[in-house]
């Protein structure tokens, strides 16, 4: 028999595992912020809290509710990120403890260091054993308005009592 479990807590405890693995990659972005100091693009880095709401989506097969999982989300970025995000997600979760994935794209809209226009995060996250990797990158080319050309990397922090708070490491054109 499958294990049975709630969507809405499978899919902060798939998030939060993820999240957990942004310590581990800080040094890494460190490094390679040093080396891009010789690149003419500058690398800037913004922080902030966001709140997510999450809305549980059908699963067209019964049979695979059980491990296969969609949700819907939006989000409300603050700080030098001022903006929306709305996005689809889809999950897995293993039989083995702390293991499982979620992929997702979200469409963000609203101002980044002032610059208006919007942008795709690609989520591509997973679980296994305990052991987390966390990727969030923006979607090369989905930059518009005053944000075209925008690329860079998210990470997501959840803290204890709940509270989620992004890292965005990105670069743009001219900036």
């Amino acid at each position: 028999m499958a294990p049975t479990f709630s969507l809405r807590a499978l899919v902060p405890v798939l998030v939060s595992g993820c999240a957990a693995s942004a310590a581990s990659a800080a040094s890494a972005a460190s490094a390679a912020s040093a080396a891009s100091a010789e690149d003419p693009t500058m690398t800037h880095r913004v922080h902030g809290p966001f709140e997510v709401n999450l809305a549980p989506q059908p699963v067209e097969d019964s049979d695979e509710a059980e491990v296969l999982g969609r949700m819907r989300f939006d989000k409300r970025f603050h700080g030098a990120l001022e903006a929306t995000g709305l996005g689809v997600m889809l999950f897995n979760r293993s039989p083995v403890e702390g293991s499982g994935a979620y992929v997702a794209i979200e469409r963000v809209s609203g101002t980044l260091a002032g610059r208006r226009g919007s942008f795709a995060f690609q989520h591509n996250c997973h679980m296994d054993g305990g052991a987390q990797r966390q990727s969030i990158t923006v979607i090369p080319g989905s930059g518009t308005g005053e944000l075209a050309g925008l690329s860079g990397t998210l990470r997501i922090r959840i803290e204890e009592g709940g509270a989620h708070f992004y890292d965005f490491e990105y670069s743009l054109p001219d900036h």
